[in-house]
């Protein structure tokens, strides 16, 4: 090696040497299996001064993460402190509120509302169309639910059960054609009926007289009528009103709270002692 690369041999031949060696070695491993042994050998042993080189690259990106989910994390504790506090203060006026209400109704010699069970259920799966707004829900009666319970959601009501199977039910949406919800206006109390109309995002109040005390922004919550919804659930905000003359009723439409076409996680409120008393 050291006779062909001397200071003795001249560069032509070198070069010459060189291309023919290059030229073998082509030919050899694209015809030969000897070649690709030798560099997969070749590979296995750059392997570990690749994954070395990349260490740093590693290092900083470790790090980078690091640093933006505690950036993340920080901002998130600080909106939940926010939020807390928030709730806190709510949470004192529904102290105040629950113990003034509990005065008014002995003074009325009425009885104490009696809370409802509670069951977190979770969306499977969605079957929707003009003619019928349902979702399926992985409850069912081994979890100790019935057809007829009110649904709800983080924001407000939701639907019914209408179907109840072994381990899974169908919650019919109040937005169904089929669908009728018995509410009342949060701001004067006066009580009406509000019924789906295949829209997601739309609802309408059934028979309302051109008389009736109702604007849009009206909040709309359930009245407790019908024993399905317990009275003061959120149903719908007052959207349009059309007061024509021309025609017998107005035409008052509203958006449901809840999103409906977001729904993920619900709540089954079944129903109190008393109601079922009641009811039977």
């Amino acid at each position: 090696m050291n006779l062909l690369f001397g200071r003795t041999i001249s560069l032509q031949l070198r070069l010459s040497v060189a291309v023919v060696l290059s030229v073998l070695l082509i030919f050899g491993d694209r015809y030969t299996q000897g070649g690709t042994l030798v560099r997969t050998s070749l590979h296995t042993l750059v392997s570990p001064l690749l994954y070395f080189a990349n260490v740093p690259y590693e290092i900083f990106d470790i790090g980078a993460k690091s640093l933006h989910t505690r950036d993340q994390l920080r901002q998130e504790n600080n909106l939940l402190k926010e939020k807390q506090l928030l709730q806190s203060e709510q949470l004192q006026q529904l102290a105040f509120l629950k113990k003034e209400n509990q005065e008014l109704r002995a003074l009325l010699n009425a009885s104490a509302r009696q809370s409802n069970t509670r069951l977190i259920a979770q969306v499977l799966s969605v079957h929707s169309n003009p003619y019928s707004h349902q979702v399926v829900v992985n409850r069912g009666t081994i979890d100790g639910i019935t057809e007829g319970q009110a649904v709800i959601d983080e924001m407000g009501v939701v639907g019914q059960l209408a179907q109840v199977g072994t381990t899974t039910s169908r919650v019919l949406l109040m937005t169904d054609i089929t669908h009728a919800t018995p509410v009342r206006i949060l701001r004067n109390d006066v009580r009406t009926v509000i019924e789906g109309i295949g829209k997601i995002n739309s609802l309408k109040l059934s028979h309302v007289p051109h008389s009736l005390d109702v604007r849009i922004g009206d909040v709309l919550v359930t009245s407790g009528l019908g024993g399905v919804f317990p009275e003061g659930y959120p149903v719908a905000v007052v959207t349009n009103i059309n007061r024509d003359e021309g025609l017998p009723f107005a035409q008052v439409y509203a958006e449901p709270v809840a999103q409906l076409d977001r729904i993920r996680l619900l709540v089954v409120l079944g129903k109190s002692a008393q109601e079922t008393l009641s009811n039977d």
